[in-house]
């Protein structure tokens, strides 16, 4: 019942931020959710938490990474932890060798000792990410907020969103179905074209019919009524 409705959900997903603590490091469920977005060729960035937490071993969390999930990841940052932590992009070459082994044009660049433009890096980056078999390590806190700004960077620049089809026929998939305490049934569901409005009446797979007689979307953290939904928004 768990990896159903891991799936459902993940169905509808753009992207995903595997987060690992830097303190438990891999755990099974990690390897889990890791294969179905694996699976299901989901851009993956992997977040390493909790680097503030004394104790710590992140040369340990990613040789786990690297073993129990993939061999295809590439470090994003440096970090120092003493005397307080520190955060830096990574510009060694060495950290995209995994982006260079897997292109030819690039390897043979490499191996001649010509230099590898960062731009071509970044695109290559960018099309192995979309194609979920190259993942991004970045470290931080995010109790501290520590590291969160280059994560948001990277998930605005790796992820692609569905192209706006506003004005297309509309569709959709519903990932989860549940019940209040009143008996109300609750749909969730995530729009791929066309405008949802409040008080319209659309068919489900082509079987029943629904009135949408209220509409909520996520905003800032919280779930807020609307009248109207567009691509791409995950609505209730």
């Amino acid at each position: 019942d768990f990896l159903a409705e891991v799936y459902r959900s993940l169905a509808v997903l753009d992207g995903a931020i595997l987060v690992i603590s830097a303190k438990d490091g891999v755990q099974a469920q990690t390897r889990i959710l890791f294969h179905a977005l694996r699976k299901m060729n989901i851009p993956t960035v992997i977040f390493i938490n909790k680097i503030d937490q004394a104790g710590v071993d992140l040369q340990s969390v990613v040789q786990s990474v690297r073993d129990k999930l993939s061999a295809d990841i590439i470090i994003k940052q440096t970090v120092s932890l003493s005397p307080e932590i520190v955060l830096e992009e990574n510009t060694d070459i060495e950290a995209w060798d995994a982006v260079i082994e897997n292109n030819d044009k690039l390897l043979e660049k490499y191996i001649a000792g010509e230099p590898i433009s960062r731009e071509k890096l970044v695109r290559e980056e960018q099309r192995r990410v979309q194609d979920a078999s190259l993942f991004p390590v970045y470290y931080g806190s995010a109790k501290k907020g520590l590291g969160i700004q280059p994560l948001m960077d990277a998930v605005t620049g790796l992820f692609q969103p569905i192209g706006e089809q506003g004005s297309a026929a509309l569709c959709g998939s519903v990932f989860k179905v549940e019940y209040t305490d009143c008996g109300q049934r609750r749909v969730y569901l995530r729009l791929y074209s066309g405008t949802l409005r409040l008080r319209d009446t659309v068919a489900l797979a082509g079987r029943e019919k629904l009135k949408i007689t209220e509409m909520r979307i996520p905003s800032k953290g919280e779930i807020v009524r609307t009248d109207t939904a567009y691509p791409g928004e995950i609505v209730i």
